[in-house]
Formats: C-alpha cells, structure tokens, sequence
C-alpha cells in the first residue's frame, strides 16, 4: 500500500489547521491499520530558524507510524480555467502519497490549468483540491469529494460552506469557483465560471 500524505501549510512560522489534520491522520490510521492511538502533530511538525518567514509545505508521510516529515517553501500554482473530467472508478477517500491516477487524468485537462472531476455524474474535486461555487452570497461545496480536506471540513463546521448535491448541470448557477485545500484559502485560486470547460 502506498504511504500517506498529511500536507500542513506554515505561513511566518506558523503551523495551520492542526486539530484537522490530526482528526484525519488518526482517522486514516484507525481505518486502514487499526491503529487506537493517537498521533499529535504538534510534538512532531519542528518548526525551524528558516521556516519562520514565507510561506511553506509540511508533509507528514506515515502507514502506522510517521515515517518522513519534510518542510519546503511553497509557491502557489496560477490556475484560472478547469475542464471537466469523468471518472467514475476513482477512488481517494485517503489522501495517498501515490497519486499517479490523478496526474493520469490532468493530461486530460486540454489546455486549462487543472481539472474538476466528475464522478457518477457528481462535481467531486480538482486535481488537488476541493472545490467552492459562489452562488451570490452563498458558498458552496459538494457533497460528493473525492477526499474530505482539511480546509473544507474546517469551513464547514464553521458554516461558512454549504454542502449540496451537485451535477454538471448546475454550474450555470454559479458565477466563479475558488479551489481550498491546506495550502490555498478561499481568495488564493479563484476560477471564473465562464472558465469552467464542460
């Protein structure tokens, strides 16, 4: 079985969203091993001397146990168009570091910056994250994800996403998508819906 993957943002020293990521680590490790203990990320992500300015990835590798952790600078992707992509034998309920299937699928993407996969006929994710439509005031998110990422469950136990059913169909309704995961908040990758390419 392929390692797993825990990716935290740092910003200025920083460790982001934590009690989410330790949710899903010791979830995964419970499911998948059997694992009863717990793991706290906090005694184990050292934030060093020159992490302490900028933006940077921590990624916690681990089967039962952590088995790597590495820190290093991140650099936000520009993404402003999505086509949509169907597959419906995809399967990332846990966020593995192998990912081959998905790098598969983006050389599907022709021409946009990433991809919005569909799954039996749902609005899942994109590539490596999940995804938002703004319908005026209103956000929201599917309820069909590939994989249920840190950020999205955070926002939505905060209630500032709404999770909805959704099919191609209804991305007429929205006027523009923001793709959220660790790295990436709400404003940092904002798609035009006229960029959504069925």
């Amino acid at each position: 079985m392929s390692r797993l993957v825990e990716s935290l943002k740092i910003m200025d020293g920083t460790v982001y969203n934590v009690p989410f990521h330790n949710r899903r680590i010791n979830m995964s490790r419970r499911e998948l091993f059997g694992r009863i203990d717990d793991i706290d990320l906090n005694e184990m992500v050292q934030v060093t001397a020159e992490c302490r300015s900028g933006l940077f990835k921590c990624r916690v590798l681990y089967r039962e146990t952590i088995e790597e952790i590495e820190i290093l600078p991140y650099t936000r992707r520009k993404i402003e168009s999505l086509k949509l992509v169907y597959c419906d034998d995809i399967d990332y309920s846990y966020k593995y570091e192998d990912r081959s299937f998905i790098q598969a699928l983006l050389k599907r993407r022709e021409g946009c910056d990433d991809i919005l996969i569909v799954k039996n006929g749902f609005l899942a994710d994109a590539s490596s994250a999940n995804i938002v439509f703004f319908e005026g005031d209103r956000m929201v998110t599917p309820s069909t994800p590939l994989l249920r990422g840190t950020a999205r469950e955070r926002m939505l136990e905060e209630g500032i996403l709404t999770e909805e059913t959704l099919r191609p169909g209804d991305l007429g309704r929205f006027h523009k998508a923001a793709l959220i995961n660790a790295m990436c908040g709400i404003d940092d990758l904002v798609v035009d819906g006229k960029n959504i390419m069925l």
